[in-house]
C-alpha cells in the first residue's frame, strides 16, 4: 500500500523533494491559487505552520491554474506574491495540475485515498486540503471552504 513517502515533487525553486523525507510528520497538502476568493486562506495556512511546525507539522502548498485561470503566474511570481501579501514562510511547491490527464501523481493518489462528496474523485476548486498522518496515510479531505484554522483540532490529535 502506498503512502506519501512514495512520491517526489518539485519545489517552487525547481528542487526535487522526496516526500520520504517527510516521514513521521503530519502534513497538510493543499492546492492553492493567488487570484481566488479563497486566497486569504494563505493566512490560516501560515498560522497553522507557525503554530505546529516545531511539533512535526508541515504545509505543502501546490499552486494550480485549473480553476477559472486563477493562478496564471509562474512559480517565482507566485512566491513573491505570497511573500508580499501573506508573509508566507512555508515553502511553495511548483505549480501542478490536480485533475485531468496531466494531474500530478501525488494528487491522483490523494484523490483515490480520500474521495470527495458522494465518492467523487475530482478536486472541485482551489484550497482543497488533505491531512496526512505521521504514518504517511491520508486521514481526511477537506472542502475548499473549510478554513485552515478549523483543522487545528485534527492536526493536534495527530501530533499527539
Amino acid at each position: 500500500m502506498k503512502t506519501i513517502a512514495d512520491f517526489a515533487v518539485t519545489a517552487g525553486n525547481g528542487a526535487q523533494v522526496s516526500l520520504a523525507d517527510k516521514a513521521g510528520k503530519v502534513l497538510l497538502v493543499v492546492n492553492t491559487a493567488s487570484r481566488c476568493g479563497l486566497t486569504p486562506q494563505y493566512t490560516g495556512l501560515e498560522g497553522l505552520w507557525q503554530a505546529y511546525r516545531d511539533r512535526g507539522f508541515e504545509v505543502l502548498a501546490f499552486p494550480c491554474n485549473q480553476f477559472a485561470n486563477q493562478e496564471p503566474a509562474g512559480d517565482a511570481e507566485i512566491a513573491t506574491f505570497c511573500d508580499i501579501h501573506f508573509g508566507l514562510s512555508f515553502p511553495l511547491m511548483s505549480k501542478v495540475d490536480v485533475n485531468g490527464p496531466d494531474a500530478a501523481p501525488l494528487f491522483e493518489w490523494l484523490k483515490s485515498e480520500a474521495p470527495g462528496i458522494m465518492g467523487t474523485r475530482g478536486i472541485k476548486w482551489n484550497f482543497t486540503k488533505f491531512l496526512i498522518g505521521r504514518d504517511g496515510k491520508v486521514v481526511r479531505r477537506y472542502a475548499p471552504a473549510v478554513k485552515p484554522e478549523s483543522i487545528s483540532r485534527d492536526i493536534e490529535a495527530l501530533l499527539g
